[in-house]
């Protein structure tokens, strides 16, 4: 009986390491041709010769996208708007989860409730913008860090990961004279660091990649950030792309190029908090 368990067992990962490498292949496979259509010649992408490895080395594309003065700024501006952006829905997960992990807090089951239920319900878009709109942020920087500065779901899992913090911890630090906010800073986040760094993650990805939030509430080009600046400069070479085949050479060079620049912070910070990653989420999802 053991032995057909194993058997079992061994079919099921099987099946389940093989069902990964397949979805793994196919996620990366898109991003290999991007990288290879920016750094391959002309003549290779008219004929259609580049997939995965670029063909006739070269980094003209690159330096075209680099000399783009719009889209080196809006580089720099995402970079610390995103680490600006990303430390403020940060502080507000962590000033919300942290009461409502607290047992014994009144009125904690209503707040929860409120929550959820903006999970749930979203007034729509045209709402949202009068809203705005209403506290002057249009066209101003706040429009992109005050609407987005709270996700529920990474407030439910910082809320689970403070909980599942031993009690006796919370109480000798009472004995011991601290206040709620002294145990907060010293006991919870400390204890909470993995899935701290987990939730950076998610905060800086989806601020990173986001523009819904630039189309409808600011006009400013100096406001505009790298996913923005990089759609404007796609329908830009994609006009210039309709008058001659040589064009649009240079065209797929160019956003493939401008593609690849947007995608490197990204893949810098992954790795340095992929060692957080599982534990953070286990230890978010978990009680106990």
């Amino acid at each position: 009986m053991d032995g057909l368990k194993t058997k079992e067992d061994r079919r099921f990962q099987t099946f389940w390491v093989i069902f990964f490498i397949l979805i793994s292949v196919i996620a990366i496979i898109p991003v290999l041709r991007v990288i290879s259509i920016s750094f391959s010649g002309r003549d290779a992408i008219n004929k259609g010769q580049v997939f995965i490895f670029p063909i006739g080395f070269n980094v003209d594309a690159y330096a075209k996208a680099l000399k783009s003065g719009t889209f080196v700024s809006s580089f720099g501006y995402s970079i610390i708007l995103m680490a600006v952006v990303t430390a403020v829905d940060m502080i507000m997960t962590i000033l919300l989860a942290y009461p409502l992990s607290r047992k014994g807090l009144k009125g904690s089951k209503i707040v929860n409730l409120f929550c959820v239920i903006t999970m749930y319900l979203n007034l729509g878009t045209i709402p949202n913008y009068l809203n705005i709109k209403s506290f002057g942020m249009i066209d101003t920087v706040w429009a992109l860090i005050i609407p987005g500065a709270l996700s529920v779901y990474n407030m439910i899992i910082m809320r689970t990961a403070f909980a599942s913090i031993d009690d006796s911890l919370y109480e000798a630090a009472r004995i011991d004279g601290c206040g709620e906010f002294k145990i907060m800073y010293r006991i919870a986040i400390p204890l909470c660091v993995p899935t701290i760094a987990t939730l950076c993650l998610f905060y800086a990805v989806g601020r990173w990649n986001g523009i819904d939030d630039q189309l409808y509430y600011v006009q400013k080009t100096g406001l505009h950030t790298v996913q923005m600046a990089l759609k404007q400069m796609i329908e830009a070479v994609n006009v210039q792309s309709e008058e001659s085949g040589t064009t649009q050479l240079v065209a797929e060079n160019i956003k493939a190029a401008s593609i690849t620049l947007s995608m490197t912070p990204m893949l810098v910070v992954y790795p340095f908090i992929q060692r957080f990653f599982t534990q953070g989420i286990m230890l978010g999802a978990v009680k106990g």
